[in-house]
């Protein structure tokens, strides 16, 4: 071998190296608490026919297959169109269940109460999805005699093909809120999640109908768009108060479209030059974030990098700057970061930019599905190790007590690992669920460590992993509460 060959073979070596530790560096970069969700959405009709059985084994094995990927929390569509998916007094069973709105499900089942107690065992928070105002979507089908549309037609209006419930009226704020105050009170959720449909999505020619309503009460306004903004920051603050008195510690999201405004209309507006949440949706969402209306919001920035109109680097970096209050989460277009290869580099810029707090997927059943390799991508690198939630900067509580009487037991061969829950006297000292950590007997006992993470559970003991004879660890066990505030660490040796 020639000096030049050996040197030409150095360099590459030495490159080869680089990118192997540099890779190696990325893998290891994970964050302590992330909220790592997906969207199940209802509304593409993917369960209609479904039945019963079909649909419990469909969503087991998605839910499988997200905890696998790393998921901690699921976004449930239970209100596509003032219908549900669960057993309400209110509202009539949904058109997307069944196939027939006011039709319950056969045999029966509360899908809602359903995914909770799975997403639960799951160690996985469910957050209920409605959408507010959306009365019915164009797809064709009898509405039932309870239906809204049908009990208070004065209380809708059409637009393209759609019918909304009026976001000027009081009694529509007041209906909505009835609904999502039933959910929170009857059911276990983590979460109450709203998307991106206030005000329609804007159809070139067609005008709102609600001129008259402007004019008959406008509330002080001159202008019809500040006037729709208004209504809609009424909902909104009703909404969030709503949620937080029946439960403090359900969290309230809001997923709005991903342009808050453009720079030609705002010089505070993003680089960006497409439909506005302020302008066309009449959604002011920093006016919500200045005023701690929302516990976490989720823009969804489905474009790809360098898109000519919504640039995704521009967009993520303008809701990272601005929104300054809440907890902000990205919303991810699966498919289309695959097609236009961009997961390396947009996971690069969350890992960059620390006010992003999480990503969710649109949607579910692409990152199930694996499209492009997304998932594995998600369990095999960035979501590898589990995550706690983050914490909210809009919602105070304590932290639990630490966990009680750590013992060790060997069961058939299997070290488990077993706590007893710490006492309690209020909702954010009760322990609902731990956190398992594993340092070697020669490193520091430092839980602030991600990488030390090995599991989120609700149980009370943990089956330690196999390790070779003679080794050592010590295991560290906390106490979260329901928004995963940590208790005080509690130590146990272990060796095997």
């Amino acid at each position: 071998m020639n000096t030049t060959t050996y040197k030409s073979l150095h360099r590459h070596a030495a490159l080869l190296l680089c990118v192997l530790l540099l890779s190696a560096s990325a893998a290891t970069a994970q964050l302590k608490r992330e909220f790592r969700a997906a969207w199940i959405q209802c509304v593409n009709g993917q369960f209609l026919g479904m039945g019963t059985q079909k649909m419990q084994q469909t969503l087991s094995y998605q839910l499988d297959e997200l905890k696998k990927d790393g998921c901690n929390a699921i976004i449930f569509q239970v209100r596509p169109e003032c219908d549900a998916l669960y057993e309400s007094q209110i509202e009539p069973w949904s058109y997307y269940l069944t196939g027939e709105q006011g039709k319950p499900p056969y045999p029966y089942w509360d899908p809602l109460k359903w995914m909770i107690d799975q997403c639960h065992r799951r160690g996985m928070e469910l957050h209920a999805w409605i959408n507010p105002y959306r009365a019915k979507t164009k797809v064709a089908h009898r509405n039932a005699p309870n239906h809204v549309m049908v009990q208070h037609p004065e209380r809708c209006f059409p637009y393209d093909g759609l019918t909304l419930l009026n976001p000027a009226l009081d009694e529509n704020r007041d209906f909505i809120c009835q609904v999502a105050r039933d959910i929170v009170t009857r059911y276990d959720v983590d979460g109450l999640h709203i998307d991106d449909y206030f005000y329609p999505y804007p159809t070139p020619g067609i005008a709102i109908p609600d001129e008259a309503d402007f004019r008959t009460r406008p509330n002080g306004f001159h202008d019809i768009g500040d006037w729709r903004r208004h209504n809609v920051n009424l909902f909104i603050q009703q909404m969030y108060k709503t949620v937080h008195d029946a439960k403090p510690w359900v969290k309230f999201g809001v997923s709005p479209f991903g342009i808050y405004r453009n720079k030609k209309s705002d010089p505070n507006g993003s680089n960006t030059n497409g439909l506005q949440n302020y302008d066309q949706l009449y959604a002011d969402v920093l006016l919500w974030d200045a005023n701690g209306w929302m516990d976490y919001c989720v823009p969804q920035l489905y474009w790809e990098i360098g898109h000519k109109a919504a640039d995704y680097y521009e967009l993520i970096h303008w809701w990272s700057r601005h929104l300054q209050h809440t907890n902000l989460y990205i919303g991810e277009d699966v498919e289309r970061t695959v097609k236009n290869h961009d997961m390396s580099r947009k996971m690069a810029l969350h890992a960059q930019l620390p006010r992003v707090k999480g990503t969710v997927l649109w949607y579910a059943k692409a990152a199930v599905d694996n499209v492009g390799g997304y998932g594995t991508s998600l369990r095999t690198d960035y979501w590898r190790m589990p995550a706690l939630q983050p914490l909210s900067p809009t919602m105070k509580s304590k932290a639990p007590r630490k966990v009680r009487k750590v013992k060790l037991m060997d069961i058939d061969g299997q070290k488990v690992l077993f706590w007893t829950a710490p006492k309690a006297s209020r909702w954010d000292t009760e322990a609902v669920s731990y956190a398992v950590y594993r340092f070697s007997s020669s490193e520091p006992v430092d839980i602030d460590n991600p990488a030390k993470l090995v599991a989120v559970t609700t149980d009370t003991h943990y089956e330690l992993p196999a390790a070779e004879r003679g080794t050592r660890y010590v295991y560290v066990v906390t106490a979260l509460n329901r928004i995963h505030a940590e208790s005080k660490a509690v130590k146990k040796k272990v060796k095997y």
